[in-house]
């Protein structure tokens, strides 16, 4: 009888419905997990500029792309058909790549630009950017597209 437990307990856990997408949950989640996790990683380690960045250019860009990206992937309630069919591993890697090449500039830009142009003293915090950014853009559009893809049922070809 325990055999016949196992078999109907995966059954039932692979006919359950995928929980829905949800952009402003994604969004918080991504902001509060980096947030968390480097932040403590600062504290722990004594890094105080880490502390500072987690909350700021760390949990920042992830919660911007996370909107960015999930709003694109959601187009106004109806995926694109392409993003559905294309394999999984592919559009997560593609989106990334994308995120990444955005990030990564605007990253470099932004350490550069900001004390020259602006009254922001030159810090070790805007040399983080260049970092910050794009780690940052690549885990989130993954987190954000596994997520998707996971409550998008693959539409017929």
């Amino acid at each position: 009888m325990p055999a016949t437990n196992d078999r109907t307990r995966g059954i039932r856990a692979a006919s359950r419905p995928a929980r829905p997408f949800t952009l402003w949950r994604e969004v918080l989640t991504a902001y509060a997990a980096p947030a968390l996790t480097a932040g403590t990683a600062g504290v722990v380690t004594g890094q105080r500029d880490l502390a500072v960045a987690a909350c700021t250019s760390i949990a920042g860009t992830s919660a911007v792309v996370a909107f960015l990206v999930g709003a694109w992937l959601r187009h106004g309630g109806r995926p694109r058909r392409w993003t559905t069919t294309v394999p999984r591993i592919v559009l997560t890697v593609g989106l990334a790549l994308a995120a990444v090449g955005a990030a990564a500039p605007l990253g470099w830009f932004a350490a550069q630009w900001l004390p020259a142009h602006t009254p922001l003293p030159a810090g070790p915090w805007l040399e983080r950017l260049r970092i910050d950014l794009p780690a940052s853009a690549a885990l989130a559009t993954t987190i954000v597209t596994l997520r998707w893809r996971g409550t998008t049922a693959a539409s017929p070809a």
